[in-house]
């Protein structure tokens, strides 16, 4: 058996962070989602049950919490390097999907969210 194009998305990752142009949103923060699509090869783990064929799940949040922690005033610029560290830390990881958004954003609109996508490739 041959398994090709293999995924691993982890959603809803969910963070209080200090992302924004305005200084309220530097001071007070607000709420962050952030989805992934990891394009992992990972036949060896389906196959033979053993981490070292894949990517660990926990490794990869703590990289994007990393991320989210460092203060930006644009969500592309936080969205680029959630995929530059994904992809500089995890060798199996040949591209990554991310959604980006942060909830109620102050903007004067009856908006649930603002978000950005972007995908990376190595």
């Amino acid at each position: 058996m041959k398994i090709e194009d293999t995924y691993i998305t982890l959603d809803g990752l969910t963070f209080h962070a200090y992302h924004g142009v305005m200084p309220q949103e530097r001071r007070v923060g607000n709420e962050f989602v952030v989805d992934l699509r990891l394009k992992v090869d990972y036949e060896q783990a389906a196959l033979t049950d053993d981490l070292d064929g894949t990517v660990n799940y926990a490794e990869v949040y703590e990289t994007v919490r990393t991320e989210m922690e460092q203060p930006s005033a644009l969500l592309e610029h936080v969205a680029a390097r959630i995929g530059r560290s994904l992809l500089q830390r995890f060798d199996r990881i040949s591209s990554v999907q991310l959604r980006l958004a942060k909830r109620n954003p102050p903007m004067g609109a009856d908006i649930r969210t603002a978000a950005v996508e972007m995908r990376c490739e190595r």
